[in-house]
């Protein structure tokens, strides 16, 4: 179900063509499904249902980008497309905040607090589709980068970078987990975090390893693109 509400969500994007709307349909779905497993009290459940939705949106923003159709009526789809361009020129280069630790390390922690907050503040209503928008962003660098270089599908498995598989995970998790807090009032069924601290300890693991493998892997991982999209 998950799955196929994903695509749908996607193709009502395009056809609307409107780029702020698109990360709410996409996010609407897995909300949904999410908040029941919770009412459930299948907190694993949950997770594993997010966790399909992160990768069937993997899926559509990587083909969606490859393929071209991330534009309507002359309008970028997704939102932030200039992070297509700022990866692509990384992979070019070398050079980018991709490679620059006192860059990224305070985004990503900026990323993550935001994330975190909008989580258990609005029982993710708000955090699923800031996701969603994170989503697509890679998808959209990862389908223009396929696109372009001379051996796609390799491009498409290392341009899912190791570490932001790890820091989609951790995210997904802390989403889930999070967004507890307040389904729990509304939906009025028993839950506490204090139950949750093995996932919780999960997630933060998975940031934290995320930043680290990034730190040591992104210099050399961009010549390693660069090769193999023949620049």
């Amino acid at each position: 179900m998950i799955i196929l509400a994903t695509l749908a969500s996607y193709a009502a994007g395009w056809v609307l063509g409107v780029p702020a709307l698109v990360p709410f349909l996409n996010a609407a779905p897995a909300w949904w499904l999410m908040a029941r497993a919770l009412q459930r009290r299948q907190i694993n459940g949950a997770i594993a249902i997010m966790l399909l939705w992160a990768a069937t949106m993997a899926v559509c923003a990587t083909t969606m980008s490859a393929v071209g159709w991330t534009r309507r009526g002359g309008t970028e789809l997704f939102l932030q497309a200039e992070y297509k361009n700022q990866m692509i020129a990384w992979v070019q280069t070398g050079v980018g905040p991709e490679s620059d630790p006192s860059t990224f390390v305070p985004r990503h922690l900026a990323y993550a607090a935001v994330f975190a907050t909008a989580a258990v503040a609005t029982g993710g209503v708000l955090a699923m589709p800031m996701g969603a928008v994170l989503m697509n962003s890679m998808g959209d660098y990862v389908g223009t980068l396929a696109a372009r270089g001379a051996h796609p599908w390799p491009l498409v498995l290392l341009g899912w970078h190791p570490w932001a598989l790890l820091r989609i995970i951790g995210f997904v998790i802390l989403g889930v987990v999070l967004s507890g807090v307040v389904l729990s009032r509304v939906l009025t069924f028993e839950y506490s975090l204090r139950t949750q601290q093995r996932w919780l300890g999960i997630a933060i693991a998975l940031l934290a390893v995320d930043i680290v493998l990034k730190w040591a892997l992104a210099p050399a991982w961009s010549p390693l693109l660069r090769g193999l999209a023949g620049w």
